[in-house]
Protein backbone atom coordinates (compact mmCIF):
# COMPACT_ATOMS: atom_id res chain seq x y z
CA UNK A 1 0.00 0.00 0.00
CA UNK A 2 1.66 3.28 -1.37
CA UNK A 3 0.03 5.69 1.74
CA UNK A 4 0.50 3.37 4.66
CA UNK A 5 -0.04 4.60 8.09
CA UNK A 6 -0.29 8.23 6.43
CA UNK A 7 -2.88 10.45 7.86
CA UNK A 8 -4.52 12.68 4.66
CA UNK A 9 -7.12 14.79 4.81
CA UNK A 10 -9.31 15.76 2.43
CA UNK A 11 -11.42 18.72 2.00
CA UNK A 12 -15.12 18.59 0.27
CA UNK A 13 -14.47 15.20 0.96
CA UNK A 14 -17.73 14.10 1.30
CA UNK A 15 -18.92 13.92 -2.04
CA UNK A 16 -17.82 13.50 -5.72
CA UNK A 17 -14.24 13.76 -6.78
CA UNK A 18 -13.02 14.50 -2.54
CA UNK A 19 -15.08 11.25 -1.68
CA UNK A 20 -13.70 9.01 -4.39
CA UNK A 21 -9.80 10.37 -3.05
CA UNK A 22 -10.92 9.67 0.24
CA UNK A 23 -11.97 6.27 -0.63
CA UNK A 24 -8.62 5.36 -2.44
CA UNK A 25 -6.25 6.72 0.42
CA UNK A 26 -8.39 4.64 2.89
CA UNK A 27 -7.66 1.63 0.68
CA UNK A 28 -3.74 2.47 0.11
CA UNK A 29 -3.78 2.67 4.14
CA UNK A 30 -3.96 6.39 4.56
CA UNK A 31 -5.72 7.29 8.08
CA UNK A 32 -8.39 9.42 5.94
CA UNK A 33 -10.36 12.59 7.24
CA UNK A 34 -12.80 14.04 5.50
CA UNK A 35 -13.47 17.08 6.13
CA UNK A 36 -16.72 18.94 5.10
CA UNK A 37 -18.87 22.03 5.35
CA UNK A 38 -22.05 20.03 6.18
CA UNK A 39 -20.79 17.67 8.54
CA UNK A 40 -23.43 14.75 8.87
CA UNK A 41 -22.45 14.81 5.38
CA UNK A 42 -18.73 14.22 5.90
CA UNK A 43 -19.65 11.67 9.29
CA UNK A 44 -21.64 9.60 6.58
CA UNK A 45 -19.13 9.32 4.34
CA UNK A 46 -16.41 8.61 7.40
CA UNK A 47 -18.67 5.84 8.31
CA UNK A 48 -19.43 4.40 4.99
CA UNK A 49 -15.49 4.19 4.21
CA UNK A 50 -14.94 2.61 7.65
CA UNK A 51 -11.27 1.34 9.30
CA UNK A 52 -9.67 4.64 10.81
CA UNK A 53 -11.55 7.20 8.50
CA UNK A 54 -13.12 10.14 10.30
CA UNK A 55 -14.79 13.15 9.57
CA UNK A 56 -14.31 16.69 11.26
CA UNK A 57 -16.05 19.79 9.86
CA UNK A 58 -14.58 22.10 7.89
CA UNK A 59 -15.50 25.90 6.21
CA UNK A 60 -12.96 26.75 4.16
CA UNK A 61 -14.20 30.61 3.86
CA UNK A 62 -13.19 30.70 8.04
CA UNK A 63 -10.05 31.20 9.02
CA UNK A 64 -11.23 29.88 12.52
CA UNK A 65 -12.91 26.68 11.09
CA UNK A 66 -9.54 25.69 9.26
CA UNK A 67 -7.59 26.67 12.30
CA UNK A 68 -9.51 24.19 14.22
CA UNK A 69 -9.90 21.31 11.85
CA UNK A 70 -6.00 21.51 11.83
CA UNK A 71 -6.28 21.31 15.73
CA UNK A 72 -8.50 17.97 15.77
CA UNK A 73 -6.32 16.42 13.67
CA UNK A 74 -3.45 16.82 14.79
CA UNK A 75 -4.72 16.18 18.14
CA UNK A 76 -6.22 13.16 17.18
CA UNK A 77 -3.99 11.48 14.71
CA UNK A 78 -0.85 13.08 15.78
CA UNK A 79 0.31 15.06 12.45
CA UNK A 80 -0.93 15.80 8.83
CA UNK A 81 1.32 14.16 6.05
CA UNK A 82 -1.24 14.85 3.49
CA UNK A 83 -3.49 17.54 2.55
CA UNK A 84 -6.00 17.57 -0.89
CA UNK A 85 -7.74 20.66 -1.25
CA UNK A 86 -10.82 19.72 -3.10
CA UNK A 87 -13.39 22.25 -2.01
CA UNK A 88 -14.93 24.27 -4.28
CA UNK A 89 -18.51 25.67 -5.48
CA UNK A 90 -19.18 26.47 -9.60
CA UNK A 91 -21.39 29.48 -11.09
CA UNK A 92 -21.82 30.58 -14.00
CA UNK A 93 -23.10 33.75 -15.89
CA UNK A 94 -22.54 35.86 -18.96
CA UNK A 95 -19.73 38.87 -17.96
CA UNK A 96 -22.06 41.39 -18.23
CA UNK A 97 -24.64 39.29 -15.37
CA UNK A 98 -21.26 38.13 -12.80
CA UNK A 99 -22.70 40.35 -9.50
CA UNK A 100 -20.16 40.74 -6.90
CA UNK A 101 -22.30 38.59 -4.34
CA UNK A 102 -21.16 35.44 -6.60
CA UNK A 103 -17.79 36.96 -7.66
CA UNK A 104 -16.94 36.72 -3.96
CA UNK A 105 -18.35 33.79 -3.31
CA UNK A 106 -16.46 31.87 -5.43
CA UNK A 107 -13.45 33.60 -4.94
CA UNK A 108 -13.57 32.89 -0.94
CA UNK A 109 -13.92 29.21 -2.01
CA UNK A 110 -11.83 28.46 -4.05
CA UNK A 111 -9.12 30.50 -4.09
CA UNK A 112 -8.91 32.07 -0.61
CA UNK A 113 -9.97 29.01 1.25
CA UNK A 114 -7.63 26.58 -0.82
CA UNK A 115 -5.02 29.01 0.38
CA UNK A 116 -5.22 29.88 4.28
CA UNK A 117 -6.03 25.80 4.48
CA UNK A 118 -2.83 25.18 2.40
CA UNK A 119 -1.26 27.33 4.60
CA UNK A 120 -2.64 26.38 7.84
CA UNK A 121 -1.98 23.14 6.83
CA UNK A 122 1.81 23.60 5.70
CA UNK A 123 2.73 25.46 8.79
CA UNK A 124 2.03 22.61 11.04
CA UNK A 125 4.22 20.33 8.60
CA UNK A 126 6.93 22.45 9.28
CA UNK A 127 6.72 23.19 12.70
CA UNK A 128 6.45 19.02 13.09
CA UNK A 129 9.50 18.47 10.87
CA UNK A 130 9.40 15.91 7.76
CA UNK A 131 7.83 17.35 4.92
CA UNK A 132 4.56 16.26 3.16
CA UNK A 133 2.12 16.30 0.21
CA UNK A 134 -0.26 19.09 -0.45
CA UNK A 135 -2.29 18.57 -3.71
CA UNK A 136 -4.92 21.37 -5.00
CA UNK A 137 -7.69 20.32 -7.50
CA UNK A 138 -7.64 22.60 -9.91
CA UNK A 139 -9.55 22.07 -13.38
CA UNK A 140 -9.21 22.24 -17.29
CA UNK A 141 -11.44 25.22 -17.27
CA UNK A 142 -8.08 26.91 -15.15
CA UNK A 143 -5.79 26.73 -18.34
CA UNK A 144 -8.66 28.99 -20.36
CA UNK A 145 -11.41 31.31 -20.92
CA UNK A 146 -15.09 30.32 -21.05
CA UNK A 147 -17.51 33.00 -22.36
CA UNK A 148 -20.12 32.16 -19.78
CA UNK A 149 -17.79 30.79 -17.13
CA UNK A 150 -15.24 33.59 -16.31
CA UNK A 151 -14.88 33.82 -12.68
CA UNK A 152 -14.35 30.32 -12.06
CA UNK A 153 -12.07 29.47 -14.60
CA UNK A 154 -10.12 32.89 -13.20
CA UNK A 155 -10.07 30.65 -9.56
CA UNK A 156 -9.25 27.98 -10.83
CA UNK A 157 -6.04 29.63 -13.30
CA UNK A 158 -5.45 30.57 -9.46
CA UNK A 159 -5.39 27.60 -8.18
CA UNK A 160 -2.65 26.48 -10.71
CA UNK A 161 -0.61 29.63 -10.31
CA UNK A 162 -0.84 29.38 -6.27
CA UNK A 163 0.28 25.64 -6.73
CA UNK A 164 3.34 27.12 -8.20
CA UNK A 165 4.35 29.59 -5.97
CA UNK A 166 3.96 27.51 -3.09
CA UNK A 167 5.48 24.44 -4.73
CA UNK A 168 8.68 26.50 -5.38
CA UNK A 169 8.45 28.02 -2.05
CA UNK A 170 7.51 24.92 0.72
CA UNK A 171 9.92 22.17 -1.24
CA UNK A 172 12.74 23.38 0.77
CA UNK A 173 10.80 22.28 3.58
CA UNK A 174 10.28 19.03 2.09
CA UNK A 175 6.89 19.62 0.96
CA UNK A 176 5.51 18.81 -2.05
CA UNK A 177 3.28 21.08 -3.61
CA UNK A 178 1.02 19.85 -7.00
CA UNK A 179 -1.95 20.06 -8.39
CA UNK A 180 -4.77 17.97 -10.37
CA UNK A 181 -6.82 19.44 -13.22
CA UNK A 182 -9.63 17.28 -13.97
CA UNK A 183 -11.44 17.79 -17.50
CA UNK A 184 -15.74 17.20 -17.07
CA UNK A 185 -16.50 14.43 -14.37
CA UNK A 186 -19.75 12.86 -13.52
CA UNK A 187 -20.47 14.23 -9.91
CA UNK A 188 -23.10 16.26 -8.15
CA UNK A 189 -21.45 19.50 -9.33
CA UNK A 190 -22.48 18.49 -13.10
CA UNK A 191 -25.43 18.57 -12.32
CA UNK A 192 -26.04 22.09 -11.04
CA UNK A 193 -23.05 23.05 -13.90
CA UNK A 194 -25.66 21.56 -16.65
CA UNK A 195 -28.95 23.33 -15.38
CA UNK A 196 -26.85 26.81 -15.41
CA UNK A 197 -25.92 25.58 -19.16
CA UNK A 198 -29.25 25.06 -19.82
CA UNK A 199 -30.80 28.10 -18.71
CA UNK A 200 -28.05 30.51 -20.12
CA UNK A 201 -27.63 28.64 -23.32
CA UNK A 202 -31.58 27.62 -23.88
CA UNK A 203 -31.08 23.76 -23.87
CA UNK A 204 -33.05 20.91 -22.67
CA UNK A 205 -31.58 19.59 -19.16
CA UNK A 206 -28.95 17.23 -19.88
CA UNK A 207 -27.88 17.92 -23.01
CA UNK A 208 -24.72 20.04 -22.07
CA UNK A 209 -23.52 16.96 -20.48
CA UNK A 210 -24.25 14.70 -23.31
CA UNK A 211 -22.12 17.12 -25.53
CA UNK A 212 -19.22 17.80 -23.79
CA UNK A 213 -18.88 14.10 -22.94
CA UNK A 214 -18.77 13.36 -26.75
CA UNK A 215 -16.33 16.09 -27.37
CA UNK A 216 -13.68 14.21 -25.02
CA UNK A 217 -11.03 12.82 -26.98
CA UNK A 218 -11.87 9.82 -24.33
CA UNK A 219 -15.20 9.27 -25.58
CA UNK A 220 -16.97 10.33 -22.67
CA UNK A 221 -16.76 12.02 -19.48
CA UNK A 222 -14.66 11.24 -16.55
CA UNK A 223 -16.19 9.43 -13.03
CA UNK A 224 -14.67 10.58 -9.67
CA UNK A 225 -12.73 7.49 -9.47
CA UNK A 226 -10.15 8.40 -12.70
CA UNK A 227 -8.88 11.37 -10.22
CA UNK A 228 -8.28 9.28 -7.36
CA UNK A 229 -5.03 6.88 -8.77
CA UNK A 230 -3.38 10.73 -9.45
CA UNK A 231 -4.03 12.35 -6.02
CA UNK A 232 -2.67 8.58 -4.50
CA UNK A 233 0.74 9.17 -7.07
CA UNK A 234 0.90 13.04 -6.09
CA UNK A 235 0.60 11.88 -2.25
CA UNK A 236 3.11 9.01 -2.50
CA UNK A 237 7.02 8.64 -2.59
CA UNK A 238 7.10 8.37 -6.05
CA UNK A 239 6.25 11.76 -6.49
CA UNK A 240 8.98 12.99 -4.15
CA UNK A 241 10.54 14.96 -7.42
CA UNK A 242 7.77 16.28 -8.53
CA UNK A 243 7.45 20.17 -7.64
CA UNK A 244 5.07 22.63 -8.68
CA UNK A 245 2.70 20.78 -11.31
CA UNK A 246 -0.61 20.82 -12.17
CA UNK A 247 -1.82 17.24 -13.86
CA UNK A 248 -4.21 16.99 -16.38
CA UNK A 249 -6.59 14.26 -15.84
CA UNK A 250 -9.34 14.93 -18.57
CA UNK A 251 -9.31 12.46 -20.87
CA UNK A 252 -6.91 14.54 -23.27
CA UNK A 253 -9.25 17.42 -23.47
CA UNK A 254 -6.19 19.68 -22.45
CA UNK A 255 -2.43 19.26 -23.31
CA UNK A 256 -0.11 21.01 -21.51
Amino acid sequence: MKLAGKVAVVTGGARGIGRAIAERYAAEGAITVVAARKADHGERTAAAIGGDAYSVPLDVTSKDSIAAMVETVVGRSGRIDILVNNAAIFDLAPVLEVTPESFHRVFAVNVEGLFFTMQAVARHMVERGGGGKIINLASQAGRRGEALVSVYCASKAAVISLTQSAGLDLIKHGINVNGIAPGVVETPMWDEVDALFARYEDRPIGEKKTLVGAAVPYGRMGVPAEQAGAAVFLASDDADYIVAQTLNVDGGNWMS
